[in-house]
């Protein structure tokens, strides 16, 4: 059988992006067991309320909804268990004092496969404030008034 290439999204944590002010982005291997990932590639996973944290010079993710396989048998895993995650030391004590400043937290944006194997993306994200969102929102809209009336002028001057 001949191995997966490319990428295959399995979740996203849209809220994320709302929620926190994205830093950092890094990519990080996850420790799973068969079923976790026999679940994984029927595309069954929730990030939402999932968060990382650092314990003892180790990377680890909990919270993040993995539901048992369907085919399982009693040896099936627990749907919120905390899961390793693998990354390079040097990361993990950048991220650590990154963490430590105070205000930031670590959140998984994504959970993916990349060429065969689970790979999660951790942001190092700070907590928006309610008008922060409203603000940002406000933008976005501005922005996308402007474009439309852009575009419209272009298209009378044609």
């Amino acid at each position: 059988m001949p191995r997966e290439r490319g990428e295959k999204v399995v979740a996203t944590n849209r809220k994320a992006r709302h929620d926190y002010l994205i830093e950092d982005t890094y990519e990080a291997g996850i420790v799973l067991s068969g079923t976790e990932v026999k679940s994984l590639r029927q595309g069954r996973a929730s990030l939402v309320d999932g968060y990382a944290f650092i314990d003892g010079g180790e990377i680890w993710l909990d919270a993040v909804h993995i539901p048992e396989y369907t085919e399982g048998t009693w040896n099936n895993h627990a749907p919120r268990r905390k899961r390793k995650l693998l990354m390079h030391k040097q990361e993990i004590v950048k991220i650590s004092h990154k963490t430590k400043e105070g205000g930031y937290t670590l959140i998984p944006l994504s959970l993916y496969f990349k060429d065969g194997r689970a790979k999660v993306e951790l942001a190092v994200a700070k907590g928006k404030r309610e008008y922060d969102k409203r603000q940002a929102l406000r933008e976005r809209q501005d922005k996308r008034e402007a474009d439309r009336a852009m575009a419209s002028r272009k298209h009378l001057g044609e």
